[in-house]
């Protein structure tokens, strides 16, 4: 996962990356440059020949399969200069405005893309915090919610939906399924921790409720949480 490092929303997709054990990397201005100073190396990042933002940027995008950005608004700055590189090498780009976009649905939009783009490596990016200081806690929610939901998609964690009864029960249905590392990592998580795992599985779940696999209980559990 390629991410450009700003405070901001590419600070927040790292930090979800870094906490779920999912490789990261990308590239950095020379000198290790950011807004609020020098990026820690706890972020397993390389730096560029040159501290050129815009010439980061680019090669940010060339090198993975796809871009992401999140704005509350329309794209301006680096963010519409992402975007310009992505078409530039006719790379897929997804632009979500979460001022037009309800949270669940982003999270929907977004598992959707990858899928079908057949996306593995992903660049994420978006405002800095300076520029918009509730961007970090919503990509940072929304990003960890679409990991979980392309887990669910993709099989690699196993939903009996015929035996629980609550979105509560399914989520330690999961962790059960996990492996050993992964129980692991979240045997010592306090609960708001398994907060972005239920958000993706009432998401699933909301998509599961015309089919017959999905139990009276857990539909009704489902639809109480998300209100639908």
């Amino acid at each position: 996962m390629p991410i450009d490092t700003q405070t901001g929303a590419d600070r927040a997709a790292l930090d979800v990356a870094r906490r779920l054990d999912v490789p990261h990397g990308g590239w950095i201005p020379k000198g290790r440059l950011a807004e609020d100073g020098p990026i820690s190396d706890k972020y397993e990042l390389q730096e560029m020949p040159t501290a050129s933002y815009p010439k980061r940027t680019e090669q940010n995008v060339i090198d993975s399969d796809g871009t992401l950005i999140l704005s509350h608004g329309n794209l301006t700055g680096g963010s519409l200069y992402t975007k310009e590189c992505a078409d530039k090498h006719k790379l897929p780009c997804l632009h979500v405005n979460l001022d037009a976009t309800p949270a669940d649905k982003a999270v929907t939009v977004i598992a959707d893309w990858i899928f079908k783009n057949e996306i593995e490596v992903l660049n994420v990016t978006g405002p800095r915090a300076s520029k918009d200081v509730k961007i970090y806690e919503a990509n940072y929610n929304i990003i960890n919610s679409v990991y979980w939901l392309c887990r669910v998609k993709a099989g690699t964690v196993n939903i009996k939906l015929d035996q629980p009864k609550t979105v509560d029960e399914t989520v330690y249905q999961i962790i059960d399924e996990l492996s050993l590392r992964d129980r692991a990592a979240y045997a010592n998580l306090p609960e708001e921790k398994f907060l972005p795992l239920k958000y993706a599985l009432v998401i699933y779940l909301r998509d599961q409720l015309r089919h017959s696999a999905v139990n009276k209980e857990l539909m009704e559990d489902c639809i109480a949480k998300l209100g639908i």
